[in-house]
């Protein structure tokens, strides 16, 4: 069958994570940097569709094939790494230390940055035929996004901080679901849908993710959208970073590895009563 019962499947997250502490620095920065560029990819060709049929459902409904494309080949997202590598560090894997752990997300966080804002500039130049008209309709949509998302939080202050964080929390627990609801199946049909249902819901509410986000914001600057690089660093970037982290390990790794991986040991059953014992 091609389904894994969650005792399998917990086990191959905490090989994913050790596999990827110990992977050499190219393939690290090769894997993070492509999987950057295609989830950038992913969320223009989203915003396009948003804007051109009026429906952000329909954006939503589309916008996962990039995180499909992205897993199926291989690549690595901060998102991801946050929640599987520190289960190797939990599960005591030999060598995986937390110096090996904060070196792999610092090569995948620079990986997907440097993918995700290439991306950023070769739409820029499309939106704005090289930057010799106005941003389209769409450029022009990317650039409210990034206003929306920056000074639209630090307008409200600590609240806003505290929205923009818990965006971050949820956000990783669906994408983080998505990368470990793959490793469920043996089969591409069976991964790309289970990974399909959680994304989609991270993108349709508007939660954070750091990412797509690397895409989003850059873009907005390059496009006429009124907010600076430190809002976009103090106001988004850093808040949801940490909020991906918290809810990647927290609501995913943690408690499938406690549950799954180290299952607490069964309740004793009662002993059933002879059929002729006397009623109590």
């Amino acid at each position: 069958m091609s389904y894994l019962n969650p005792s399998e499947f917990a086990k191959k997250m905490i090989d994913a994570g050790e596999a990827k502490v110990f992977m050499s620095t190219r393939d690290t920065l090769i894997r993070a940097f492509m999987a950057g560029a295609i989830l950038a990819l992913a969320a223009a060709f989203a915003v396009t569709v948003t804007v051109e049929t009026g429906q952000p459902i329909v954006g939503a409904l589309l916008f996962p094939v990039g995180f499909c494309m992205l897993y199926l080949l291989g690549f690595d997202l901060l998102t991801g790494v946050f929640t599987l590598t520190p289960l190797a560090l939990i599960d005591k894997r030999p060598g995986v230390t937390p110096r090996s752990i904060l070196r792999n997300w610092g090569l995948v966080f620079v990986g997907n940055f440097a993918g995700a804002i290439l991306v950023a500039v070769m739409m820029a130049v499309i939106f704005t035929y090289a930057f010799s008209v106005d941003p389209n309709e769409v450029g022009q949509r990317i650039g409210t996004i990034g206003e929306g998302r920056t000074v639209g939080y630090s307008d409200h202050g600590a609240a806003g901080m505290l929205t923009l964080f818990i965006r971050g929390v949820l956000c990783n627990w669906m994408v983080s679901t998505g990368v470990v609801a793959a490793m469920m199946s043996t089969s591409v049909s069976g991964k790309v849908i289970a990974m399909w249902m959680p994304i989609l819901v991270f993108f349709y509410m508007g939660f954070e993710h750091s990412i797509v986000n690397m895409f989003l914001f850059p873009s907005g600057l390059m496009l006429g959208g009124d907010f600076s690089v430190m809002d976009y660093v103090m106001w988004n970037e850093i808040p949801t970073v940490v909020g991906n982290l918290v809810g990647g390990v927290t609501f995913v790794g943690l408690t499938l590895y406690a549950t799954h991986a180290r299952t607490a040991e069964t309740r004793t059953r009662p002993d059933p009563q002879p059929a002729d014992a006397p009623a109590k």
